[in-house]
């Protein structure tokens, strides 16, 4: 359930001007020239996802880019902090009532204790000020034993350990503490990610790592299907080494 003094509607918090023009971008420019990249994603949830379930939630949904690959879920909750977004997830998405579209701080969630048996979470948590918090709160609104499916950018994938290595950069891939690529933008590590969810009560089972050949020209002169074909079988394997720029993590909550 949610709790009712802090919802805040879409109708109520649409924005407009620049800030939603910035938002919309989101889905207009960035993710319109990442049909790769979004191929990857899907292989990695379909992947990591339970076969079915009540209730799942998705904490940054964005436009609902993944909404359809949430068909196996009688309730879905869309969450987000730009209802811009999530006027636009409902504009594709249509009336369908199994979808709720609700916007707020991912650190605050605005739902009552074991609320959800599925929470999904990709390209967030490098927005994120606090992932420590905010994985409390996931792990608060799952229900016990509950899934979470989270995907993280990563601060050890191998590009970043063949620069460190060629003396091209002065952080090093294999440190604990996060990288900050852009402001508010950051790349952490692995052992730092499984350490925060622990502490928050959810023990991993399961990684893949995504993204594998995000490379220019590889998808100019390969192609994204194809390069997407060719990363399939390689995601569970390399997982744990998380030497892609995307990983996946499948997480239970643990305890009553």
């Amino acid at each position: 359930m949610i709790e009712e003094s802090s919802l805040r509607t879409v109708a109520e918090t649409t924005p407009t001007g620049p800030i939603a023009e910035y938002d919309l971008a989101y889905r207009d420019v960035f993710w319109a020239s990442r049909d790769y990249e979004d191929r990857c994603d899907r292989i990695a949830l379909r992947a990591l996802l339970p076969a079915e379930g009540e209730r799942l939630m998705e904490v940054g949904s964005g436009f609902g880019r993944l909404a359809d690959e949430y068909a196996r879920f009688r309730s879905v909750t869309l969450f987000d902090p730009s209802a811009a977004l999530l006027e636009a997830a409902r504009d594709r998405l249509g009336v369908e009532p199994r979808f709720q579209f609700v916007a707020g701080d991912a650190h605050r969630l605005p739902f009552e204790d074991a609320s959800f048996d599925v929470l999904v979470c990709v390209r967030v948590v490098h927005n994120l000020a606090d992932p420590g918090q905010a994985f409390h709160e996931f792990a608060r609104v799952l229900r016990p034993n509950g899934t979470l499916v989270l995907e993280f950018a990563n601060k050890r994938h191998l590009k970043s350990i063949l620069r460190w290595a060629a003396r091209r950069q002065r952080w090093s891939p294999f440190s604990r503490e996060p990288h900050e690529y852009l402001p508010l933008h950051f790349d952490r590590s692995p052992a730092e990610i499984r350490d925060l969810l622990g502490a928050a009560g959810l023990r991993v089972t399961r990684t893949r790592t995504a993204s594998l050949f995000r490379l220019p020209f590889l998808r100019q002169r390969v192609g994204p299907a194809a390069l997407a074909a060719i990363e399939r079988p390689l995601q569970a394997p390399l997982g744990l080494l998380a030497v892609g720029p995307s990983v996946y993590l499948r997480a239970r909550r643990v305890g009553t």
